[in-house]
């Protein structure tokens, strides 16, 4: 068994009761569900734009629940380094979130690389919480990211927020 699946398999476990021996999934479809709703949501992402390379949702931990790629696509990263990353990526963006109230509130970071461009948007709950995080890589040298990311992605993400609910 890879590491990942482990460190899933731990993550709900102590999120459904940290104090049991066994682990009780609140019902048989839930991930299920979810899993589609994640998916269905990072493939339309991808849709929107052929610079996207691909489009990933995280929990608030940086857990990664799915990622679609462009097709035709080969990742940059390992699946470690995808994983590794996203906890990098929520980590900021929990710290991001702190400055909301001094600053306003924050639409994506962004970082520009030789090979790509990445973007990082956070979902937060009414109460400014983070629930999810949304990575994308779009093609380096994409002049029009910013319009692609705030008149394509932030909508798509803001109209399909309800599906993402737990």
């Amino acid at each position: 068994m890879s590491a990942r699946p482990v460190v899933l398999w731990f993550y709900i476990h102590r999120k459904v009761n940290p104090n049991s021996k066994t682990l009780k999934l609140p019902h048989d479809n839930f991930f299920l569900l979810k899993n589609s709703a994640y998916k269905t949501l990072c493939q339309e992402i991808i849709k929107v734009d052929s610079s996207i390379r691909s489009a990933g949702i995280t929990n608030e931990d940086g857990i990664i629940l799915h990622i679609s790629h462009r097709k035709g696509i080969k990742p940059l990263l390992s699946s470690e380094e995808r994983a590794q990353y996203a906890i990098t990526a929520a980590t900021r963006q929990f710290t991001r979130l702190r400055w909301e109230v001094l600053l306003g509130k924050i639409q994506y970071a962004s970082s520009h690389y030789a090979k790509l461009i990445r973007a990082t948007i956070p979902v937060t709950d009414d109460n400014r919480k983070l629930s999810f995080v949304i990575i994308l890589s779009l093609d380096a040298g994409t002049d029009n990211f910013h319009e692609i990311i705030v008149e394509k992605v932030i909508p798509l993400i803001k109209e399909r927020k309800s599906d993402l609910k737990t």
